[in-house]
């Protein structure tokens, strides 16, 4: 870090005579309160206690406190049972020696296609491949994380086998104008800025954001730059009738490292884009939605690779309360996805052609929501799918949500979930076979969310067992490579997150999961262990936290191989009045030496300083 840089910070603590910004008495927030009303777990706003699906939410308290530009490393240090790849100090990258591999409960597929991303419920994956960019996802774009950990395809389909990760973005909630900035420098030359504002008036709302980060890396050949830019815009047609659209643009340039003693591999030049038009209607018995999305991208690598992708239909929605107690959801969803993928440099220069086809998906789906005793409350649902290439798919859910104190909820479910075969997998290279069939699993859960003393403490336990079967594999034939659906696999684990908030200047949560797998997966830890602790003084918030990873499969064949190490992180930062707070962050202060991803040595010791702008 620039020595400029931590002086100007350390003057500007000392001298500072402002008091505190409003900002430090949100961001104490409890994150996992069992009172949240959430939305991703039966697509309309309902309290958490009567979700039976285990449901994560990551307030934007949280997410804007971390400091950092990219949501999912986030994600993973709050979500019990998640987590996510990394290879460097910031941007993931693709294909060989990328990161951003998402796993939940040991589930996530290579490249990960079977746990679904959502922005504001529009499904976000790559056409071709099948898999999010996860690159493309800014946190200050963001209002909340709800995370489903679990099967949820009765609900939203393919890729949401392991679970859904739904990111709802930010609009402006208060009348006139509002704008946030942050300029952040630190080790290998990295920097971060961003720029967001917002303005409301007369029914109508905006909200723009743009971000920019820079690194040049923590090993040779590993630098990286994204510019991303995002728009939302909505106006209250009625009171019943509300219209939003949205649209985002990302462009990041990266280069492979290679692995440890290797030469350097490939470098990339990837474009990102998707857009959303919605209209939502809420009655006092009825309320539902219509969206059409489309997302598209471009991705060039220097090996001569090139891909043209897209990913567009249109979701459909309406629930009814018929008497007391009582909701009923009936959807239809509708998807198209594929592009053009080849090799520009193949045949001497004249290019070679591997895919130019698309798929489409369509599906209905009723879910019901029963209340009984103002204490129990049931849920069940079907939905059929019909895909262009396999046919249908029925996915039936069921569970209950039971309260027998005010402060105590217990949760059971038993549901499907599902993965389509890829283009990739149907249709390119020697592998290709049109004539798979999608990947299966059941999700068993129970799991009760306890609070104490007023509150001031917030526990969640759940306990889980996932069967899988049909996953696509690469086998050998005498024929040579071929894809199949061979594979299996059986996870049994326990998850735990706590938060205690003593008073208004401390709070301290922990978060915990324990896995059991058949089969070794690569990129996911048998057991994960997150403390964190934030304390508030006077203008200052200290935040110092903690992340063991055991065992985790960097490798499983030719042979297994784990990594387990501890990393030590810290933040203090200073509210100088109400448009201004500055911030100094230090990551993995004990210099461990670790992997995540095989091969890929991760930073030692790395420093960070900031401002924020708020007016």
């Amino acid at each position: 870090m620039k020595k400029n840089t931590l002086v100007f910070i350390i003057v500007v603590l000392i001298s500072s005579k402002s008091g505190f910004s409003q900002q430090t008495k949100s961001i104490l927030k409890d994150t996992i309160s069992i009172d949240e009303v959430v939305v991703t777990g039966s697509k309309t706003s309902v309290n958490r206690n009567n979700v039976p699906l285990t449901v994560s939410v990551i307030s934007k308290e949280k997410i804007e406190n971390s400091s950092e530009s990219a949501l999912l490393p986030v994600l993973s240090e709050q979500v019990p049972g998640l987590f996510v790849t990394e290879r460097g100090i910031t941007g993931f990258g693709v294909s060989t020696g990328a990161a951003g591999q998402i796993m939940l409960r040991g589930i996530g597929g290579s490249p990960n296609t079977e746990v679904l991303v959502l922005v504001d419920g529009n499904p976000q994956f790559m056409g071709v491949m099948g898999h999010p960019l996860p690159d493309t996802y800014i946190a200050s774009d963001v209002e909340k994380v709800e995370v489903i950990r679990g099967a949820a395809s009765t609900l939203y389909g393919t890729n949401a086998m392991g679970g859904v990760i739904n990111i709802i973005t930010k609009e402006q909630k208060e009348d006139g104008f509002s704008a946030n900035g942050r300029l952040m420098y630190g080790s290998y030359n990295t920097q971060k800025y961003m720029a967001n504002g917002g303005f409301k008036k007369d029914g109508l709302n905006v909200f723009a954001s743009f971000n920019h980060d820079q690194t040049n890396g923590h090993r040779d050949s590993s630098d990286f730059k994204i510019n991303n830019g995002y728009l939302k815009a909505g106006y209250d047609i009625s009171k019943n009738l509300r219209i939003n659209g949205d649209l985002s643009l990302a462009n990041f340039d990266a280069t492979d490292p290679g692995m440890e003693g290797r030469h350097a591999g490939n470098t990339y030049d990837i474009t990102r884009g998707m857009g959303a038009i919605v209209i939502d209607n809420k009655f006092d018995k009825s309320n539902g939605s219509v969206r059409f999305f489309y997302n598209f991208g471009e991705h060039k690598i220097s090996d001569g690779f090139h891909s043209k992708d897209k990913n567009y239909g249109i979701v459909l929605y309406q629930a009814f309360n018929l008497f007391k107690g009582n909701t009923i959801t009936f959807g239809v969803d509708y998807k198209k996805y594929g592009g053009i993928a080849e090799n520009v440099k193949a045949m001497n220069g004249n290019g070679m052609v591997f895919g130019d086809t698309t798929v489409f998906e369509m599906a209905g789906y009723a879910y019901v929501q029963q209340e009984l005793f103002n204490n129990l409350t049931l849920n069940a649902g079907f939905r059929l799918e019909k895909n262009s290439v396999y046919g249908n798919e029925p996915v039936p859910a069921g569970g209950l949500a039971y309260r027998p104190t005010p402060t105590t909820t217990l949760k059971a479910s038993v549901s499907k979930g599902f993965r389509s075969p890829t283009i990739r997998e149907l249709y390119l290279w020697t592998p290709a076979n049109v004539n798979l069939k999608p990947e299966r699993m059941m999700d068993y859960e129970i799991g009760v969310l306890q609070r104490f003393l007023a509150n001031k403490i917030s526990l969640e336990l759940t306990l889980f067992k996932a069967d899988g079967d049909n996953l696509i594999q690469t086998v050998m034939t005498e024929r040579g490579p071929k894809n199949e659906n061979t594979g299996s696999f059986s996870n049994t684990g326990v998850e735990f997150a706590g938060s205690y908030r003593p008073d208004d200047r401390l709070a301290l949560n922990a978060t915990y999961s324990y896995i059991s797998m058949k089969e070794p997966i690569i990129a996911y830890p048998e057991q994960q262990l997150n403390l964190s602790g934030t304390y508030k003084w006077n203008r200052f918030n200290f935040n110092l936290s903690v992340q063991h990873i055991q065992n985790l499969y960097t490798q499983v064949t030719p042979e297994k191989v784990t990594e387990s190490y501890t990393l030590l992180n810290s933040k203090m930062s200073c509210f100088i009045n109400k448009y201004i707070d500055i911030f100094v962050k230090a990551e993995n202060l004990t210099n461990k030496k670790y992997y995540i991803n095989y091969g890929y040595p991760m930073p030692g010791v790395i420093v960070f300083g900031g401002i924020n702008l708020h007016i």
